[in-house]
């Protein structure tokens, strides 16, 4: 049963309905749901499906290929030596078709794609020269390697371009999606446990199908990532490996972001990776921020040379948190409860959340309908100035002359401001004023979990947003 996914599911529906030939790029970070996506919604209404091999030579790749040719009726043929050849046969393949409508799954584009095979002239060639031609093909291509799908097929300039009827990037669950999955499969946790399991998981639907009823959160993941041979023990060795063909460098990218909470700008991280200064490395950016492993946000008031660049991805923190050195102990989640290591990682983790979930944060401040835009910003001490020094996470800036300046406080019961947290705002929002000569007013909102308990300090936050908001 399909998840979520509306969109896309219309989307694929009136391409199978359309009148002319259409051609879908589906693309997204591994293990979000692709094939799921594109099988379920087909329906197994497929004259053609095929899945390249990872890491296979050419001759691996055609021999796969005709395997599955073969598989879907076409008779003995002689084995191509090229793509070129391939697809001819496909052609013959579905020539021969009786549907109505010949439906092709191409899955894993990519690791057709060996050095030298000349794969993507030849699917040109299918495409422009045959199939675009025709009234009755659904060409759907898939890849989890984000950077070859935006560089051959999205953004192509050659016989590629502008080629594309559809192109779909593949998004997480959010968090209410994922309570609808976990629903669905009759899995009994309280949002809170949603929450701190989205916190470890992120929106990522396979991860999410690891749990089982009958066990706490704690005793899932201990099962899922700390126990002998736990299902993602290994995950993260497999993670950028498969979606990057050279994943050295976007790993030592994001090493270096997981030790900065608040993220480091481009030069930053050019320092820190001793990585030459090129567009290859603006490049891998972008890429990582296309496949939702980073983000990349701006300080208010500054130019977009001095962009700041996050690790947002919550599984990779995980990972650098506690399974990078993997502990021996097979039930270290349930025996880390409640330890200053946990909940220091709780906090930065909740905050991950909160910056994933930024238009439920609008929905619940009742702006939605107004302009508004999201920005981080950060000064130094400046006696002279009277400036104290403040860094502030997420300022929501709205057209209406209004800024939320948002407080991401993570707790297992209602929030008690006390004195301490009260000026530490008051004095952000000095150091702002001081420092911007920004005149807009500034409402201090507190997104915490349970809700803002009482007490003496209460009075001074503007706005309160808690889990149930970010699950709008």
């Amino acid at each position: 049963m399909l998840i979520a996914r509306e969109k896309e599911q219309k989307i694929l529906s009136e391409a199978y309905q359309a009148e002319e030939s259409q051609f879908i790029a589906v693309y997204g970070r591994r293990r979000v749901g692709k094939t799921y996506l594109i099988r379920e919604s087909m329906g197994g209404r497929f004259a053609f499906q095929h899945t390249g091999y990872y890491g296979g030579k050419l001759a691996d790749e055609l021999f796969a290929f005709c395997a599955s040719l073969r598989e879907y009726g076409l008779p003995d043929f002689k084995r191509p030596k090229n793509w070129l050849e391939a697809f001819e046969l496909l052609k013959e393949l579905i020539r021969r078709s009786a549907s109505h409508r010949k439906v092709i799954f191409l899955d894993e584009l990519s690791w057709m794609d060996t050095h030298g095979s000349d794969f993507v002239m030849a699917l040109e060639g299918f495409w422009n020269g045959w199939a675009s031609a025709r009234k009755d093909i659904l060409l759907i291509i898939c890849s989890s390697v984000t950077s070859w799908m935006l560089s051959k097929i999205i953004h192509n300039k050659g016989g590629m371009y502008h080629r594309l009827s559809h192109q779909m990037h593949l998004l997480t669950f959010s968090l209410r999606e994922c309570e609808t999955y976990l629903q669905s499969r009759n899995i009994v946790m309280n949002r809170h446990q949603i929450l701190e399991c989205y916190m470890i998981m992120g929106g990522i639907p396979f991860y999410w199908s690891q749990l089982e009823n009958g066990y706490s959160l704690s005793q899932n993941i201990d099962r899922i990532f700390f126990a002998k041979d736990a299902p993602l023990a290994h995950e993260f060795n497999h993670l950028y490996p498969e979606l990057f063909k050279k994943p050295a460098p976007y790993i030592s990218i994001v090493s270096a972001l997981g030790r900065k909470k608040a993220g480091m700008t481009r030069e930053e991280l050019l320092e820190a990776t001793h990585m030459p200064d090129s567009g290859n490395f603006t490049l891998r950016l972008q890429e990582l921020e296309s496949c939702g492993f980073i983000r990349k946000y701006l300080r208010y008031g500054m130019k977009e040379r001095y962009a700041v660049y996050q690790l947002i991805d919550n599984f990779t923190l995980f990972y650098y948190s506690f399974l990078e050195h993997k502990p021996s102990d097979e039930h270290y989640c349930s025996n880390q409860i409640n330890t200053p290591q946990i909940n220091a990682w709780c906090g930065s983790a909740f905050e991950r959340v909160c910056l994933e979930h930024i238009s439920q944060m609008k929905q619940a401040l009742g702006i939605s309908g107004v302009l508004s835009e999201a920005y981080s910003w950060s000064c130094k001490e400046d006696t002279a100035s009277g400036v104290y020094g403040s860094q502030i996470d997420l300022m929501i800036v709205r057209r209406d002359q209004v800024i939320n300046l948002c407080e991401m406080k993570y707790a297992g019961k209602k929030y008690a401001m006390t004195a301490k947290v009260d000026e530490e705002i008051r004095r952000k929002i000095v150091d702002f004023q001081t420092v911007t000569g920004a005149r807009y007013a500034i409402h201090p909102t507190l997104v915490t979990p349970y809700g803002l308990a009482d007490g003496s300090y209460a009075g001074s936050v503007q706005n309160v947003i808690t889990t149930d908001d970010l699950f709008s």
